[in-house]
């Protein structure tokens, strides 16, 4: 099935977020977090790779695993920093062979060391390059980009970022996958935006569930996403991880379902190779009656 077939066939589509884990202990547990989550039966699981591809050989290693054990689609994340268009054309290749569904395209985010993003020399600028690149040479895959509800980091203004995600989406992407966030009306206000300036592929909310106050204030300011007050205010009550995992888990019980009312495309979890607060999430939300109402 097609990345587009996917969400004209259901009217709620759901999908999983995983990274390459360290360790063989580590990637053990990650797939029976995999094998638990399954029991949501999503339409299907994606995985990065680390920073300028170190773990791109054992991303395909994953992708490949769980498809093969579970029978779900597979995505993997590929960005043009440090690739050229040689080592992007033999990563899809190689892809194709090992039967990877879907490409998570995207620009990626310039290394460590380096302030600003600086294109490899024989490489690609932009991910529209990069999902024009897989449009007209691998066809087989089906394509997500990023979206970014809050704007992304670097662009110069709202009304830029969105002309930048609508060449992504012209180059021949298939839905959006939005940058987490935490207060609903600015994904709404996003996808408002996006269907005036002439997007129609369907647009992917993406959750990540809060199990640590330090651990979320770190990734939201990584990537510039806003914590409501309220919410800080009552994780900050006690440092208790069971408290915090119960707080950040009746949060995104409450923003899923509003989602939910508001008939969204689809969810998209970024679970950092855990399955208790995504799985605790989608029981409460039924979403089996969601899915199939």
């Amino acid at each position: 099935m097609s990345l587009s077939d996917t969400f004209l066939k259901n009217k709620l589509a759901l999908s999983f977020e995983f990274f390459p884990p360290k360790t063989e202990k580590g990637e053990q547990g990650l797939y029976r977090h995999v094998e638990r989550l399954m029991e949501c039966t999503p339409d299907f699981v994606t995985c990065t790779y680390g920073a300028g591809g170190s773990t791109r050989d054992k991303t395909l290693e994953i992708v490949g695993n769980i498809k093969r054990q579970f029978a779900v689609p597979v995505a993997s994340h590929l960005t043009v920093v440090d690739n050229t268009v040689q080592q992007l054309q033999d990563y899809l290749q190689q892809s194709t062979e090992q039967g990877i569904d879907y490409i998570v395209a995207l620009r990626g985010d310039p290394p460590k060391a380096a302030e600003h993003f600086v294109p490899t020399v024989g490489g690609l600028r932009y991910a529209n390059e990069l999902v024009e690149l897989i449009h007209q040479q691998y066809p087989n895959f089906g394509v997500a980009v990023a979206g970014y509800p809050e704007v992304h980091r670097e662009a110069p203004s709202a009304e830029d970022d969105l002309i930048n995600l609508k060449r992504k989406v012209d180059a021949g992407a298939d839905i959006i996958i939005t940058q987490l966030f935490y207060m609903n009306d600015d994904f709404f206000r996003f996808c408002d935006r996006c269907r005036a300036m002439g997007i129609q592929v369907p647009i992917v909310a993406g959750l990540l569930p809060v199990i640590s106050l330090k651990q979320i204030q770190r990734i939201a300011g990584l990537c510039g996403a806003k914590l409501p007050q309220p919410f800080i205010d009552r994780l900050s009550k006690h440092e208790d991880p069971q408290w915090q995992f119960q707080v950040g888990v009746e949060q995104s019980v409450n923003q899923t379902q509003s989602l939910l009312e508001h008939g969204v495309a689809g969810l998209h979890f970024y679970v950092l190779n855990r399955s208790d607060a995504a799985h605790s999430i989608l029981q409460a939300v039924d979403i089996a009656s969601a899915r199939s109402g």
